[in-house]
């Protein structure tokens, strides 16, 4: 989180966030499935690879060391040399590591010769040219009704636009980023079916009321006091908070020790089933954004041609209002909470109540509890809305795409080994 923190730029593109995370924690998993196979027992298929290892007696911390020194070199590999937006990460992990076991990260460790070494390559041969470096240039659509920079920080050219390939990315665990794609927004071929539609008025408006950041001549706000509340708790849009990737993992996290996930086996599982969902959610919402007829403006675009004084309730830490620097359907926070929850579900079963936090520096609260894992993520997703970044639609087929992601996510990885067939034969 710490990394997350101190990344600028597009190096904190949600995707990136993502696809490192997934990066590290299913790395981290099949590591631990080695260290499962050598002294324990295995109960989950791998994510790439494992098997067992060498050594005649088991040495102290050694799972701990295992996790360690994986996390720490796919990290390594991911953020230790600088870029022109983010410093190296090598010091911080170097720090961190030290403080956690008590050894410097390089000195000799025979689990970096039989396990870490082998993890970390398979992963990074797995991801090597997946799509990510790219560097196109996004070529926006001139039609009223097609995005455009806003104009706001960070966001007053087309080539500011946030990873607009990034839904050609290799996916985790989908075949491709089209392989969910939904319907477009009333199943429009062009931008100007779409804005003609009831539908779309009626979503703007909604915009316009909910999401302002305050009166104007021509808006009357009607957004309530929760729904305040709500949208800057799930916001975490700017530098050094853990953005919204960030906060579900850290809420994975909670969530995993108020509901008595104890093992180191377990909490790895989880944590790679939730980042290759999230990953995925990323390479499927980016898809729809910039892979479909329909790269839609964001809400300000439009409210603006009706209400020049309007702007939306989002806020940076200088004051300033701004929405995300890409298209608005469908939503990223909507598509990652509905992964987010769908796997949680999936893995926690029926409704759990729990409590989660937040760091974004403007929320007025600091933690909220919610009774099921869908009400979390509904909130997430609304909280755009009132945030006056998107449209209840993003909101909705966001959270559809996720849980889509999530489904196939919790059936088709990291599943339970059968277990072997009990022989009723006589001796």
């Amino acid at each position: 989180m710490d990394v997350f923190r101190q990344l600028n730029g597009p190096d904190a593109a949600p995707g990136r966030l993502a696809r490192a995370a997934a990066m590290m924690n299913a790395a981290l998993f099949d590591a631990e499935t080695m260290y499962q196979d050598k002294w324990g027992v295995r109960q989950f298929q791998p994510y790439l690879q494992a098997g067992s290892y060498f050594s005649v007696a088991q040495t102290d911390y050694e799972e701990e060391r295992v996790i360690g020194r994986t996390a720490y070199n796919v990290l390594l590999d991911l953020f230790g040399t600088a870029t022109n937006y983010s410093p190296s990460m090598t010091n911080l992990l170097n720090e961190r590591f030290t403080y956690r076991f008590g050894t410097s990260p390089t000195a000799f460790d025979y689990l970096d010769v039989q396990v870490v070494r082998s993890v970390v390559q398979r992963m990074r041969q797995f991801r090597s040219a997946d799509g990510s470096t790219s560097t196109a240039i996004y070529t926006p659509a001139t039609d009223s009704g097609a995005w455009r920079p806003t104009g706001g920080p960070g966001c007053t050219s087309a080539q500011q636009a946030v990873t607009p390939s990034w839904g050609l990315v290799k996916p985790f665990a989908l075949t491709s980023g089209s392989q969910f794609r939904p319907d477009t927004p009333q199943r429009a071929s062009d931008y100007d079916k779409l804005l003609e539609t009831q539908a779309y008025k009626d979503q703007l408006d909604t915009v316009r009321r909910l999401g302002g950041a305050e009166n104007t001549a021509s808006t009357t706000i009607r957004r309530t006091t929760e729904q305040t509340a709500a949208a800057k708790f799930w916001a975490n849009d700017v530098d050094d908070t853990y953005r919204p990737v960030g906060q579900l993992l850290v809420h994975t996290g909670q969530v995993a020790r108020q509901l008595g996930v104890s093992s180191k086996y377990d909490n790895a599982r989880l944590y790679a089933l939730v980042s290759l969902a999230l990953a995925d959610a990323a390479i499927a919402a980016w898809d729809a954004k910039y892979e479909t007829v329909i790269d839609l403006w964001r809400p300000e675009s439009a409210i603006k041609e009706m209400d020049p004084d309007w702007k939306p309730f989002s806020v940076d830490r200088n004051g300033n209002h701004f929405s995300p620097c890409f298209p608005a359907w469908v939503s990223g926070h909507a598509t990652f909470a509905g992964a987010w929850a769908g796997v949680m579900e999936r893995y926690f079963g029926g409704n759990a109540t729990f409590t989660v936090d937040t760091e974004d520096p403007t929320s007025p609260v600091k933690s909220k509890t919610f009774t099921t894992f869908d009400q979390a993520a509904e909130e997430n997703a609304q909280s755009r809305v009132w945030l006056g970044v998107h449209y209840p639609w993003d909101a909705t087929d966001g959270i559809a795409l996720g849980d889509r992601i999530a489904e196939l996510v919790s059936t088709t990885k990291l599943t339970p080994i059968p277990l072997a067939p009990t022989s009723t034969k006589a001796p």
